[in-house]
């Protein structure tokens, strides 16, 4: 069937041509646009209206055939590697005669890559700092730093002298034979919650964090004091920067894609952003005995934890102070709530000096500083700039 153009209106043709281009377009950018709208549309309806994730029982649990068994220099339990240890310190959690010590306030857990020195240091030199903690927060605190080996083989010599230097003088890297890049972050993940158990089973409180992340340790150790105080006590804990309903990425091109295969469901179970959160040690024995339960395939390790979580009864809390992939403003007003905040490298330093000094004055501020700085977090916070890092909600806490 042949069509006579010349019975076609312009009108028409430029109906059809407009109709075409945006077909074009359609298709051409329909991976982008199904993920940034469709995929977040059926996300949520899952999430909201279904609700069901029963299906990680099945789906993720590991066939008991093979629940032990030797891997060369590794062993390997249920679905992961537990990789060797190259760098390890099994007495950090323990007193001065060698014995546990009962009084570990906070474990603190710092995943970072094997050539980031400097950013170590700085953690060290600030909000990591042990001595501060117990000097003035009257806590006890081990810091230890989570790593893998470099993933480039012909540096992998020079950095591993370096890292066995530095571990020589501050005691503090934990570190297992496996390669330290994104598609490991669940094997470090893993790592954590194992040591804990092996070494650590005392901790009150674990906290994960990234080497990039900057924390308020004086906020955070009140709020937690808060929390053993209360009436509940320091149970079911895990506070962080929640994500809810959020979809898998299924565009290619993303670092975190994820296929079908993988994980056909729409929704991930909540999860909190892996920057920085906070379990209770009820909730850390738990993650481990889900991570001997569950297959650890999924390589987003921070959806792999709500995955864990949710196959143990265990949900995030939100606090509205802890960061998701955002930096918080530069203010005072901001210090006096703030916990976490992410992507800090070379302002650490400053951040604390800020920070702390921010702390020993909010005291005095009065009514009329206090309502100042809540007209301050109101318009810092509540731009659309600024949605990543604190809700604009937190500017009324």
């Amino acid at each position: 069937m042949f069509v006579n153009f010349r019975r076609i209106h312009k009108c028409q043709c430029l109906q059809l041509l407009t109709t075409g281009v945006l077909l074009c377009m359609l298709m051409v950018y329909w991976e982008e646009l199904d993920h940034h709208v469709v995929s977040h549309v059926r996300s949520f309806t899952y999430r909201y209206m279904i609700n069901s994730y029963d299906f990680l029982n099945s789906s993720f649990a590991i066939n008991s055939n093979h629940h032990y068994r030797k891997g060369g220099s590794n062993r390997v339990f249920g679905g992961f590697v537990n990789y060797s240890y190259l760098i390890n310190h099994p007495e950090k959690c323990k007193g001065e005669n060698g014995k546990s010590s009962n009084d570990v306030f906070l474990l603190l857990f710092v995943k970072s890559s094997p050539e980031n020195f400097e950013r170590r240091q700085a953690i060290r030199d600030t909000w990591g700092n042990e001595s501060f903690v117990w000097a003035e927060l009257g806590v006890n605190m081990r810091l230890v730093f989570a790593i893998g080996t470099h993933p480039y083989v012909e540096q992998r010599y020079k950095v591993q002298t370096a890292l066995l230097k530095e571990d020589k003088v501050y005691g503090d890297l934990i570190q297992q034979n496996f390669v330290d890049t994104f598609y490991n972050l669940t094997t470090k993940l893993i790592l954590q919650f194992h040591w804990r158990h092996m070494y650590c089973p005392q901790a009150r409180f674990v906290m994960s964090g990234d080497d990039d992340i900057f924390v308020h340790m004086p906020n955070l150790v009140k709020y937690l004091q808060d929390i053993l105080r209360s009436q509940s006590g320091a149970k079911d804990l895990w506070v962080g920067h929640v994500h809810r309903g959020s979809p898998p990425v299924r565009y290619k091109y993303s670092k975190y894609h994820i296929p079908y295969d993988l994980y056909p469901w729409p929704s991930y179970p909540d999860y909190t952003a892996g920057a920085g959160y906070v379990v209770s040690g009820d909730v850390a024995a738990k993650i481990y005995q889900a991570t001997l339960l569950l297959n650890s395939s999924m390589y987003i390790d921070d959806v792999f934890m709500g995955i864990c979580a949710k196959a143990m009864g265990v949900s995030p809390q939100e606090h509205v102070y802890f960061s998701g992939e955002g930096k918080a403003p530069y203010h005072t007003c901001i210090y006096d709530h703030m916990i976490t905040s992410h992507d800090h490298i070379s302002d650490v330093r400053s951040l604390w000096r800020s920070a702390t000094e921010s702390r020993e004055n909010s005291s005095t501020r009065g009514i009329i500083g206090n309502l100042y700085c809540t007209a301050v977090r109101v318009m810092l916070l509540c731009l659309p700039h600024y949605q990543n890092t604190y809700s604009c909600s937190a500017a009324f806490t």
